[in-house]
């Protein structure tokens, strides 16, 4: 089999990548992959319980390697990507464990599931980086965060890094971090939607066309983001630049101050970081008997 190389400081050779289960996660990081040519096809290689169509569109669209049996999955596998539901994390951690090497890294986008439970599970200790990405990621665009075990060398950190960055950005967290990762981008895209849809009922309101809202909105969206990311200057001083006094500006933000739209928002995040901790800690209860004592 043909070493590949991924790109950037300390990352180790990639022989190859298998991924457990075939949905849209995996899916968008498989797609970003193979577009930026970090590794070729016929080195991914890709299961699912039982859909074979999935198989099928997936081998077709991408050139992978579909399989159902678990030695040719994974043996010789330098990367593992966990992508399954949580509900099916013991059942697939249990039938994995006989394969899982030393120098294997395992990466996991289940959310909730603890490092140690994964441990736990296989009764070994060993590499884990937690990925905790977003939707975005079918579009190139996700902000993911990314929280390794102790027993991660540098290099196969390094590795997600690399494996992530086809799929949008990525920071790097402490695992206890990943509950509030989950509250703000992980679940942020639905916030922005939701505020889309709120401009486009306002449009309806004012007398706008549906068509020139939805242009409108999306590229006052985008440029927006841009000023964000390229500016030095705060979102607060940006918006003050907005604003001037007596303006239309001044007008709609005094309407958003009045209905707390800002306290809102920030109790939509906080509820959204407590629900995901009660997620974990229910996950890890159900698991806790398998959980090797640190």
């Amino acid at each position: 089999m043909k070493e590949l190389f991924l790109e950037g400081i300390g990352a180790e050779i990639m022989k190859k990548i298998a991924f457990i289960g075939a949905g849209s996660m995996a899916e968008a990081i498989i797609s970003g992959l193979v577009t930026q040519r970090v590794i070729q096809p016929a080195n991914i290689f890709v299961t699912n319980k039982r859909n074979d169509d999935r198989f099928n569109y997936l081998a077709e669209q991408y050139g992978v390697t579909t399989t159902r049996s678990l030695q040719p999955l994974l043996q010789d596998a330098d990367l593992v990507v966990l992508a399954v539901k949580p509900k099916d994390i013991l059942e697939t951690m249990q039938s994995i464990k006989g394969y899982i090497r030393e120098e294997m890294l395992l990466l996991s986008v289940v959310a909730g599931v603890h490092t140690s439970s994964l441990e736990g599970i296989a009764n070994k200790q060993f590499s884990i980086v937690r990925a905790m990405p977003n939707t975005s990621a079918t579009v190139g665009k996700s902000a993911t965060a990314l929280a390794a075990n102790g027993h991660t060398k540098e290099s196969q950190l390094q590795t997600a890094i690399t494996l992530f960055e086809t799929v949008g950005t990525v920071a790097i967290v402490e695992e206890n971090q990943l509950d509030a990762v989950t509250g703000l981008s992980g679940s942020g895209p639905a916030y922005i939607y939701y505020l889309v849809e709120a401009l486009e009922r306002s449009a309806e309101t004012i007398g706008l066309d549906s068509q020139t809202a939805k242009q409108l909105i999306l590229q006052t969206l985008l440029g927006a983001a841009d000023m964000l990311q390229k500016s030095p200057k705060t979102p607060a001083v940006l918006r003050k630049e907005v604003t001037s006094p007596g303006g239309t500006t001044e007008a709609g933000l005094k309407e958003l101050q009045a209905h707390q739209v800002q306290e809102a928002f920030i109790a939509c995040v906080q509820e959204a970081t407590e629900q995901s901790k009660r997620m974990g800690d229910q996950i890890s209860k159900e698991l806790a008997k398998y959980v090797v004592p640190q």
